[in-house]
């Protein structure tokens, strides 16, 4: 289903209903991901839970022409889903670039977030990071997703996963070829390009909060995601230990036991 942003873009939305009384959680992707990244989730939360997932406008199966949009535009847009089905209040479970637009909605709309799930997230930049961000760029740049995907996995993903791959590796690669757009990621790209430092704005987030990261991830150290549960009143830290940075793809039953038991 397409729902219209505020400025009349669509963006491609699937909701699957389980009883119109249960709360629906909405789950967003990370950067170069869409909505078929969390079915390793979905089969665990369908039967508690509405299930409601986006493609953010440049991913997946979205609208893809125009400028690019910041972390707040973004927010917006998942609001505008919620009020086109009727969801007072939603559970905002966000992945890395997800998980920056969900902390995002809870500042901006403190009224419509329940909770809020912090996967693999971030709100500082460091040095360490941007010379990562560079890498990125550049391989896109030169040579398409197909290259930034290679420079792209070591980083997303723990060795452990690389060892027992739920995917095959080769085959991941293929599946985010065929969905992914060069010119489309580098849009979504300028946000985190420009976004600035956004912990002191945490301290607005009203909603209770759990942060979970993985011990191995390389793109966010844990320190980050540390600081990002510090700066958030109340909120629960997490470390799974030999994750990495995809977490709706590496220790998923863990990743759900922590979400369950938070909501």
């Amino acid at each position: 289903m397409f729902v219209l942003t505020s400025d009349n873009k669509k963006i491609y939305t699937e909701y699957h209903i389980k009883d119109a009384s249960f709360e629906t959680i909405v789950l967003l992707n990370g950067l170069s991901q869409t909505t078929a990244s969390w079915g390793f989730v979905v089969p665990h939360l369908k039967n508690k839970y509405n299930i409601l997932l986006v493609d953010f406008i440049f991913q997946g199966n979205s609208d893809k022409e125009g400028n690019w949009r910041d972390f707040d535009e973004h927010a917006k847009d998942v609001i505008s889903v919620l009020d086109f089905y009727s969801v007072s209040k939603g559970i905002l479970i966000g992945l890395s670039y997800g998980s920056i637009v969900a902390q995002h909605a809870a500042v901006l709309f403190p009224n419509r977030i329940s909770k809020l799930v912090l996967l693999s997230t971030f709100a500082n930049k460091t040095p360490y990071y941007e010379a990562i961000e560079l890498s990125w760029k550049r391989a896109l740049e030169m040579g398409g997703y197909g290259l930034m995907l290679d420079v792209m996995l070591p980083y997303v993903l723990s060795d452990s996963y690389f060892s027992h791959p739920i995917i095959p590796i080769e085959l991941l690669k293929s599946m985010r070829k065929d969905v992914v757009e060069a010119k489309s990621l580098e849009k979504l790209m300028t946000a985190t390009l420009n976004m600035k430092d956004y912990r002191n704005e945490l301290k607005n987030v009203l909603c209770p909060t759990c942060v979970i990261h993985g011990g191995k991830d390389l793109l966010f150290p844990v320190d980050l995601g540390k600081s990002v549960s510090d700066h958030i009143k109340d909120s629960e830290f997490h470390v799974l230990p030999n994750a990495g940075h995809t977490l709706n793809l590496e220790e998923v039953p863990s990743v759900i036991k922590l979400i369950e038991e938070f909501i």
